[in-house]
């Protein structure tokens, strides 16, 4: 492996000699497909033999046409398909020992010794097994006659690598398994036409989604739809619980709301292990209360349809390390699972993620309720909380009284996702005894007076909104900065939280610069980012670039589909991100793209001939269709029409070209659960933030902040959520391209050429090391990788 400056490149890493089988086990979860190309690609890649096993366990044990060679081809256009092309099966044969001689049989035939298992526990615990008992089976195979003591010598060790595909997320370990983004987006647009239906009959809904042991599903759509109530195994409702749920559903009715939404999951249980079935819930709404109500069963429709972008990148970022890691290990390696954890790929005990998991469902049993929501992780129990700041709102005299005023304001463009971030942040100054105050249109409203008060039945329903409910306007404070110090002394505010992208970092820079003049402006003040184009210092992610992503991932799929059948065609497609070419690159990695081009990687004429080249050849084999996307301002002279001309002509013969310019569409639509989730939660770390910073600085009956850390940037940053004092930001930032100076998913790239046959170079340094799962890992995981 090429070592320079500490730094580890897999070019001299070889699976020459190497084979490699993959399977699909257990209950299907959409992105397994993602996740087996990315290894018969990555495979294929580094030299070695890669195999299928279809079927699953099922397909290993009864050998023969179940054990196949991949080829490169064989796995195009399997990224968008949902399930798993492969097959899977639940296998009886498996759990004999005499199954799994067979099984070890017919691998050693093939000379497969490295094995990537994609599935959940107990599949994962299955291949465990067999690895510890491989050198046995061998022996007895010897014994029997049916391989020689060459072969049992030459594949003396079986490796395995894991990962974990299951919609339920109940997995320790990992922040989020393959699948359950996209489950979450089947039950949130169901959820989304229930809500309308709902409203036209004021009528109830019970809705139950999947998750027998685990409430990941249940409880994070019921964040993201902001439902009524919700029921979930881990955490039972107090005794008692009918009576108050059904207290603040009536509640809801009479301050004028027309729907409730009752989320519960399939394993619900109550203080005592008894199942509640939301049959139950409906006649317990329909005896008390009197209300219309529904029960709607989503069952295996959530584990249907595409996989969500998000889902495969994930995939595909976990099948290329799967691949390192089995060329890395030895013979004493542990088994590990490829997981995530905030956005970094990372490699964990097999074993120990098992037992953990395990102690999950123990202390349940045992009615261990609050050890078992800590054993799932940070990131649910985050879920949890804020949920319950969110859902119930406790009694004015229970409130504390603060005398704090709080302004949010939307600045910039439009992003999805940051209607909830408002909707949390005035819960929860609500809950914190603040006075909350919504500014309309940005700075501009600001200056102009556009404030008003706003309480908590004012938000309800904003999370599933798109765009922006206040307002937003790209226009900076600077010209107006006295009018808006103004306002902020008529108005008595006393901490500012911004949402927003670029323009919204500026924003504060500049009410920072007059803090000297202004002592109105000496207040904390703090900014979330949203803007698809996910270009603002300090954070790897922003509010609405997911949901963006998502929205050319569907339309790549489509557009690809278009030329089924037809004759062999390449589409050029324009995404937007201003200079950032995150979009561009990472949706190129969702949508199987050939090529992107963006900004902060320069290319020349000579590139753009390599990649026509490139496409001839790919266009020589069964593939048909190529896909091409540029960034609007990757380079000024090489438009999207100068690319489109180029293909067109130099492909003369071989392909025809087609562009499509995404545009305000990626801007536009519903936000996606993850982006409702992340906007949500950043939001309402932001709010509890301003409590702090305003208790401290509150001297002699008035607020006064103007030191560097009283305003603050919240990013995510690799594993954690990270307040960054906006001064420091500075050197970070390529003011004149309005993008940070280095950024993460840069190395993301390599991903995506490997994955389309390139040769490239790619930094592996961040992979590698085996780390142990901790019990609630310090702060860290409260990135949530995601939601």
């Amino acid at each position: 492996m090429a070592q320079t400056d500490n730094k580890k490149f897999f070019e001299n890493l070889t699976g020459a000699g190497k084979a490699i089988a993959v399977l699909t086990s257990g209950g299907d979860a959409q992105g397994m497909n993602a996740a087996v190309r990315a290894v018969v690609r990555m495979g294929i890649y580094v030299g070695a033999k890669v195999y299928f096993v279809h079927e699953g366990y099922q397909g290993m044990v009864d050998g023969g046409d179940n054990i196949k060679e991949a080829t490169w081809e064989s796995v195009s256009s399997m990224l968008q398909m949902g399930g798993t092309v492969i097959g899977s099966a639940r296998c009886k044969d498996f759990r004999s020992h005499e199954g799994r001689l067979k099984a070890a049989h017919n691998l050693v035939q093939r000379g497969i010794t490295n094995l990537c298992v994609i599935g959940g526990d107990g599949s994962l615990t299955g291949a465990n097994l067999f690895r510890e008992e491989w050198s046995g089976l061998l022996a007895e195979l010897v014994q029997q006659g049916l391989i020689d003591e060459e072969a049992a010598q030459k594949y003396s060790a079986l490796h395995i690598v894991g990962m974990v595909g299951s919609i339920d997320n109940d997995f320790c370990g990992t922040d989020m398994t393959i699948g359950t983004d996209s489950a979450l987006h089947r039950i949130i647009e169901v959820v989304d036409a229930i809500m309308t239906t709902a409203q036209s009959h004021q009528r109830t809904f019970v809705l139950e989604v999947m998750g027998r042991h685990c409430g990941y599903l249940a409880l994070v759509s019921a964040l993201a739809c902001g439902a009524d109530w919700v029921l979930i195994p881990e955490m039972p409702p107090e005794d008692g619980w009918e009576e108050k749920m059904c207290q603040k559903l009536s509640a809801k009715r009479a301050g004028m709301k027309r729907l409730n939404i009752i989320i519960v999951a399939e394993g619900a249980i109550d203080r005592n292990n008894k199942a509640i079935t939301s049959e139950h819930v409906k006649n317990l709404v329909v005896q008390r209360l009197g209300f219309d109500t529904r029960v709607t069963i989503l069952g295996h429709v959530q584990r249907g349809g595409t996989p969500s972008a998000f889902d495969r990148i994930l995939a595909s970022r976990m099948g290329v390390e799967a691949v390192l890691a089995l060329l890395e290990t030895t013979a004493n390696t542990a088994a590990c699972v490829v997981s995530l954890c905030g956005n970094q790929s990372v490699r964990l005990p097999l074993m120990e993620c098992v037992q953990m998991t395990q102690q999950v469902q123990k202390a349940m049993d045992e009615k261990r309720f609050e050890e078992a929501v800590q054993l799932r992780g940070r990131s649910f129990e985050n879920n949890l909380k804020t949920y319950k700041l969110l859902a119930h709102r406790k009694p004015e005299s229970e409130l504390p009284q603060s005398n704090f005023n709080v302004a949010v304001l939307n600045v910039g463009a439009p992003a999805a996702g940051m209607n909830a971030a408002v909707r949390s942040a005035v819960r929860v100054g609500i809950s914190e005894g603040h006075k909350m105050f919504a500014v309309s249109d940005g700075f501009e409203g600001f200056y102009k007076g556009q404030i008003k008060e706003i309480k908590w039945a004012d938000v309800g329903g904003w999370t599933g909104q798109g765009g922006s409910l206040l307002g937003t306007k790209r226009m900076l404070p600077a010209k107006h900065i006295d009018k808006i110090a103004e306002q902020m002394r008529k108005y008595n505010i006393n901490a500012l939280l911004v949402i927003g992208g670029f323009e919204a970092f500026l924003g504060i820079m500049e009410l920072l610069a007059a803090r000297g003049t202004y002592e109105e402006l000496c207040v904390p003040m703090v900014m979330v980012p949203a803007t698809v184009s996910n270009n603002v210092p300090g954070s790897d992610l922003s509010i609405g670039a997911d949901t963006a992503l998502n929205a050319i991932t569907d339309t790549c799929d489509r557009i690809k589909q278009s030329a089924s059948g037809t004759k062999h065609r390449v589409f050029i497609i324009e995404t937007m991100g201003g200079y950032c070419g995150y979009l561009a690159s990472v949706g190129g990695l969702a949508a199987g793209a050939d090529a992107a081009y963006i900004f902060e990687e320069p290319f020349d004429i000579r590139d753009l001939q390599s990649n026509v080249e490139h496409l001839t050849e790919k266009m020589k084999t069964s593939i048909q269709r190529g896909l091409v996307l540029r960034n609007e301002n990757s380079n000024e002279n090489y438009t999207t029409d100068f690319i489109y001309q180029l293909y067109s002509e130099e492909g003369k013969g071989v392909f025809d070209c087609r562009k499509n310019v995404l545009g305000h569409m990626q801007q536009g639509g519903a936000p996606s659960p993850f982006d409702r989730n992340f906007g949500t939660k950043i939001a309402a770390k932001a709010m509890q933030w301003i409590t702090k910073k305003l208790n401290e600085s509150y001297r002699k009956g008035r607020v006064f902040a103007n030191t560097e850390d009283s305003a603050c940037l919240l990013g995510m940053r690799r594993r954690a959520m990270v307040f960054q004092p906006v001064v420091q930001l500075k050197d970070e930032t390529d003011f004149v391209h309005r993008i940070p100076k280095e950024q993460w998913w840069l190395k993301l790239r390599p991903l995506m050429k490997i994955l389309a046959k390139y040769k490239t170079s790619y930094d592996v340094s961040d992979s590698g090391q085996l780390e142990h799962v901790v019990l609630n890992r310090p702060k860290e995981s409260e990135a949530m990788a995601a939601i």
